[in-house]
C-alpha cells in the first residue's frame, strides 16, 4: 500500500481540511536524529511541535531530554501541565510572565530564561522577584568575513567573543537574584540552510558552512572555557536539525536543540547529511474543476515565516505531479493546482500537502489526527486547540 492510499484509508471518515501526524514516520525521524546526536541528548524545540501530546511522545523516547520553548508564557504553561526542564530560547521583556515565574518556586526551578545583555539583567532584577531566576547566556554563532562585511547566520545575540561572554557572565554572577546555568549558540547558517543545492550556489553554501563550522568550533570552545571559569554551567546547547551530527562532535557541547526533523517539513529535504520521512501533513478537499489539468482545493494559503518566496509555500505532495498556478499561488480561501494528476481527481478527493516549516502548521488546525499503520489511533489538540496562541 503506498503512502497516499494508506493516508486516504486511515482518514476516510473525516471531512477535510484536517492535519495528521504519521507516527511511524515520526519515530523513524526521531531515531535518525538520535543516531546523529552521538549520545548527546536532544532538547526538543517546542516551536517545531506545538502539541503537548506529541511532545510527551517524543520525550518518552530514548535520546530526548528537556524542552526548548519559544516564549516564557508557553514555558509557564508547559511546566504547569507537568513538563520539566524548559529552556526559553529567546529573550523576554514580558514583565507579567517574569513576575509569575519569580513568584512560583516550582516554575523557577524548572524554567531557564535567555539573556544576552545587561538590559535583560536589569529588567529581571528590577522586578525584585522572591525566587532567583535561572538564566542562559546566548552567544552569536554567525559566520563573518572581512571584519563583518560578509555575514551568514541569524542576527541574534550581540555577544560574540570570549571576553564579551566572560564580562556578561561576571555581571550575572554578581547579582543574587540571577543564576547563570547555561550557554547557548545557535548556528542558523549551518543548521537551518540546506546544502543539497545544485550549481554554484550549492558550492558556495557548502564552502561557507565548512568554514563556519571550523571557526565556530574554535570560538565556541574558547567562549565556554572563559565562562566556565566564572560559573559552573549545567549545559551548553547548540545546533539544530540540520547540524546535529556536526555540532555533536564539539567537545564543549552537552546537548543539541532540535525539533523540525521530527515532522520533516519541506525545507528539510535539502540536506546532504540526512534524509527523513514527511510526518506532518494536511489534507484539503477538491472543490472545483475549472478545466482540463486543473483542480481547485479549499484553503491552502499557509505560508511559512522567513524571507517571502516560493520555498515558503506548502508543497502539494500527494498525488504527485501537482503545482501552483504562478499567478495565484496558495490562496486565502481556495488554491488552484495544475498538472496531469489533476485529471484523476474528483470533487471531494483529498490533496495532501506538506508545510514548508514544522510547527507553524499547528497554528492552522485545532487538532492533529495521529496515524499508526493504516488507522487513526488518537486525536489530540494542538496549542491552538487548547486555546493557546503564544505568538
Amino acid at each position: 500500500m503506498d503512502v497516499r492510499e494508506r493516508l486516504d484509508r486511515a482518514t476516510a471518515d473525516l471531512e477535510p481540511p484536517f492535519a495528521v501526524i504519521d507516527l511511524d514516520a515520526l519515530r523513524a525521524n526521531a531515531a535518525g536524529m538520535v543516531r546523529r546526536a552521538r549520545g548527546k541528548p536532544i532538547r526538543v524545540a517546542s516551536k517545531s511541535i506545538r502539541c503537548r501530546a506529541v511532545l510527551e511522545r517524543v520525550l518518552a523516547m530514548d535520546g530526548f531530554s528537556g524542552i526548548m520553548a519559544f516564549t516564557l508564557p508557553e514555558a509557564l504553561w508547559l511546566v504547569s501541565t507537568g513538563f520539566r526542564d524548559v529552556l526559553v530560547a529567546y529573550p523576554t521583556a514580558d514583565r507579567a510572565a517574569l513576575r509569575a515565574l519569580g513568584s512560583d518556586e516550582h516554575a523557577a526551578r524548572e524554567i531557564t530564561v535567555m539573556v544576552d545583555s545587561r538590559e535583560h539583567l536589569d529588567l529581571i532584577e528590577g522586578l525584585r522577584l522572591p525566587n532567583p531566576i535561572r538564566v542562559c547566556l546566548d552567544i552569536d554563532a554567525g559566520f563573518e568575513l572581512g571584519g563583518g562585511r560578509f555575514r551568514a547566520g541569524a542576527l541574534r545575540s550581540p555577544v560574540r567573543e570570549p571576553a564579551e561572554a566572560a564580562a556578561l557572565a561576571a555581571e550575572i554572577v554578581k547579582r543574587p537574584d540571577l543564576r547563570l546555568v547555561g550557554l547557548m549558540a545557535y548556528e542558523a547558517q549551518i543548521a537551518g540552510v540546506g546544502d543539497k543545492v545544485p550549481g554554484w550556489y550549492g558550492l558556495a553554501v557548502r564552502w561557507m558552512q565548512a568554514r563556519s563550522q571550523r571557526e565556530l568550533t574554535v570560538r565556541r570552545g574558547r567562549i565556554v572555557e572563559a565562562v566556565r571559569r566564572i560559573a559552573d554551567l549545567e549545559f551548553v546547547n547548540g545546533g539544530g536539525t540540520g547540524s546535529i551530527e556536526k555540532t555533536a562532535r564539539e567537545r564543549v557541547i552537552t546537548e543539541i536543540g532540535a525539533g523540525s526533523g521530527l515532522y520533516h517539513p519541506r525545507l528539510f529535504d535539502f540536506y546532504r547529511g540526512f534524509t527523513g520521512r514527511p510526518a506532518a501533513l494536511f489534507a484539503l478537499p477538491v472543490v472545483r474543476r475549472p478545466g482540463p489539468g486543473v483542480v481547485t482545493v479549499l484553503g491552502g494559503g499557509y505560508l511559512a515565516s522567513g524571507v517571502p518566496g516560493p520555498d515558503r509555500l506548502p508543497q502539494p505532495y500527494l498525488p504527485a505531479g501537482l503545482r501552483y498556478d504562478k499567478n495565484e499561488g496558495a490562496g486565502e480561501v481556495q488554491t488552484p493546482l495544475i498538472g496531469t494528476a489533476a485529471d484523476g481527481l474528483r470533487l471531494g478527493d483529498r490533496v495532501w500537502f506538506r508545510h514548508a516549516k514544522a510547527g507553524e502548521l499547528c497554528e492552522r488546525f485545532a487538532t492533529l489526527y495521529l496515524i499508526e499503520g493504516g488507522r487513526i489511533v488518537d486525536e489530540v489538540p494542538t496549542y491552538r486547540g487548547e486555546g493557546k496562541t503564544f505568538l
